[in-house]
């Protein structure tokens, strides 16, 4: 869906002047509406697709609907879209649940660029990524994800980049280089240029043996990411992050003293799964969840049961010392925490 095809929305403004108050209505056209998103997050100068034409066969690829994006100062928002600006290409690394994702269809968005999403886990084909002949003979040629990225142009997101096949980040090389094309062995050798608005972020949680799969990404192919963000939670241990709080409340529908008492819940499962006492720290995402089912009328600890109780692992110790967690900050409303418990 392209920007001329956003609904039109009416804000209402309060002018105060000498003869009392008046409201004015104020129609914000899309174009309007995407220059004050660009405004707040300060990207107006970092303009990635000045110029662009888009294929109307991949505008669907433009993501629509995402919700803004919460941080405490750090500017992600900012900071990688002025990586793509100047370099084409960025490197977000960060525990799960932290945002990378979501950040990088904001960008997406705010750019109005068609995202081209893979996980790089040991199971992507090279046939998706780059193409394959289908059927007989070779009239019939499939472009893969990578390779219609060059062709069209817009955001090419490899997620947990450090899963990646050796093979893949090595055919990558001459795209992300000043080379920058793709030598197609399996359609004889063609060579394809790289878009000229065809920009590179890669996302990966940092390398630790409790992420199965993961690798330390080969030299060459990290030499070629100009820019690395870090990421981290918005509220670890003692550091309790009320852009956090306030984001769980209006999300969640719960009042500010439960959204909190959820946050910290939250940080001190993050802080134990840093230092390895739990295999899973809960996102905003696992808290927007959880504080879901609470406004809908379910006991704190309930719900807690349905969420990041079960969610951490199956492991009935690792839920055990969760519960704890949960019903040392919240208390055990509902009594279901310590019924599971006894059993």
């Amino acid at each position: 869906m392209g920007s001329g095809d956003l609904p039109r929305k009416t804000i209402t403004s309060r002018v105060e002047g000498q003869a009392g108050s008046v409201s004015v209505k104020i129609e914000l056209t899309p174009r309007m509406g995407e220059q004050l998103l660009k405004e707040k997050y300060a990207v107006q100068k970092y303009e990635l697709a000045s110029g662009y034409i888009m294929p109307d066969s991949i505008r669907s690829l433009v993501p629509t609907n995402v919700p803004d994006f919460v941080d405490d100062g750090e500017n992600y928002v900012a900071r990688l879209t002025r990586a793509l600006y100047f370099f084409k290409q960025a490197a977000l690394i960060g525990p799960s649940g932290t945002g990378k994702t979501h950040l990088v269809y904001l960008v997406a968005k705010l750019a109005g660029l068609p995202l081209w999403e893979i996980n790089c886990s040991l199971q992507t084909s090279v046939y998706d990524l780059f193409g394959r002949f289908v059927g007989l003979g070779k009239e019939n040629w499939v472009d893969g994800q990578i390779v219609s990225w060059c062709r069209y142009g817009g955001i090419l997101y490899l997620d947990e980049a450090n899963m990646m096949k050796q093979d893949i980040a090595t055919r990558l090389n001459p795209i992300l280089d000043t080379r920058g094309h793709l030598v197609l062995t399996e359609k004889d050798n063609e060579i394809i240029p790289r878009h000229q608005y065809g920009y590179v972020v890669i996302s990966m949680n940092p390398y630790a043996s409790e992420f199965a799969g993961t690798k330390p990404l080969n030299a060459a192919f990290r030499r070629r990411m100009s820019v690395w963000i870090d990421f981290d939670y918005l509220s670890v241990g003692a550091k309790i992050s009320q852009n956090e709080v306030k984001m769980i409340s209006q999300r969640g529908k719960v009042d500010i003293q439960t959204a909190e008492k959820m946050v910290r819940v939250a940080a001190e499962m993050r802080k134990r799964y840093k230092t390895g006492d739990l295999p899973y720290a809960p996102s905003v995402g696992d808290l927007i969840n959880w504080a879901t089912l609470v406004a809908d009328g379910l006991p704190a600890g309930n719900a807690a049961e349905e969420t990041v109780i079960s969610m951490t692992s199956d492991d009935i110790d690792v839920q055990a010392s969760v519960r704890r967690i949960v019903r040392m900050i919240v208390g055990n409303e509902g009594g279901v925490a310590t019924q599971v418990e006894a059993k």
